[in-house]
Parts: C-alpha cells; sequence; structure tokens
C-alpha cells in the first residue's frame, strides 16, 4: 500500500465505521414501509451530515447516512484518457452484476463512478466490520486493476504499433 494511500484508507474506515451505527427504521409517511432514508430523504431530521473524505481533487468518498442506511459513493483516480475509458467499463461491468454484490447500487451518485447501498438489514445479516473490510478491500484494489488493465492495453499496443510498423 502506498504511503499516500494508507492514511486516506485508515480516514475513510473510521468514517464508515463511525456512520454504521444503524437500526431498523420505519417511514414515518406510509405505515409499513421501510425504506432507505438515504435514498427516499422524506425526513431532514433523519438524514445525518454527509462526509466528504478526499485525497485530492479527483479521488475521493462522500459517506451520506441516515437513520437506517449509508450510501458510500466512491470517485477512483483516473489520470488520463485511457484510464477514464477503463475505469467507466469496468464500473459499468460491476454495476450490470450488482445484484451478485448485494450492496452494490446500479447507478453511482453524480460525480462519482461508483455507489454502495449499506443499510439495516444489511448489518443484520453480516458483520458490521467485515462490511467496512470489503469497501476498502474494493479501494485498495480498484486501483491496482485499472492499473494493469492500463499496462496491458499499453503493451498490447505496443505490439500492434510494432508489427504495423514493420511492413515500413
Amino acid at each position: 500500500m502506498a504511503a499516500t494511500l494508507k492514511p486516506y484508507l485508515n480516514a475513510v474506515r473510521s468514517s464508515l465505521t463511525a456512520a454504521m451505527c444503524l437500526q431498523n427504521f420505519s417511514s414515518q409517511v406510509i405505515e409499513r414501509h421501510n425504506k432507505p432514508e438515504v435514498e427516499v430523504r422524506s425526513s431532514k431530521e433523519l438524514l445525518l451530515t454527509p462526509i466528504i473524505v478526499s485525497r485530492n481533487e479527483k479521488e475521493k468518498v462522500l459517506i451520506e447516512s441516515s437513520v437506517n442506511s449509508i450510501r458510500v459513493s466512491i470517485a477512483v483516480k483516473q489520470a488520463d484518457e485511457i484510464e477514464k475509458i477503463l475505469c467507466h467499463k469496468f464500473m459499468r461491468f460491476m454495476m450490470l452484476r450488482a445484484e451478485n454484490f448485494i450492496i452494490l447500487r446500479r447507478t453511482p451518485m453524480q460525480d462519482y463512478d461508483i455507489s454502495f447501498l449499506i443499510t439495516n438489514f444489511h448489518t443484520e445479516m453480516m458483520l458490521k466490520h467485515k462490511l467496512v473490510d470489503f469497501v476498502i478491500h474494493f479501494m485498495e484494489d480498484i486501483d491496482k486493476e485499472i492499473s494493469e488493465m492500463k499496462l496491458a492495453v499499453n503493451a498490447r499496443a505496443r505490439i500492434c504499433a510494432e508489427e504495423f510498423l514493420k511492413t515500413f
């Protein structure tokens, strides 16, 4: 793990752990409904102040919490056009398979690349610290995956260019 990445991930970990105190809370408007308040936004008193943990202006995490849910939105570092394309394709691939990831949202928040929605039902089914570990592990691995894909694309482009230029 890079020296600059560790404090960033530690800040995200502690913020997520603090925000993970969720409880079952039925709707105040409709009887027998239990919707994630962070998504519905029906009552302002049930929403907590959003937290943005930022490593730089392009790489940040938005943690929006409410009484019964948390929405974690992640903006991944994209230094150049190739990384933007690879990130978009990879995130699209993940979001098309959102039902396999239980806490993954199908559409990210605006200005973010991917979003997770954790409800009180998820924290009752799964261990809270394991959910936090999953998000942190995802953040660590996404940079590695995009870097590896970028190296593979560049290597393949180099080979194609060499083969093409052999004819001249």
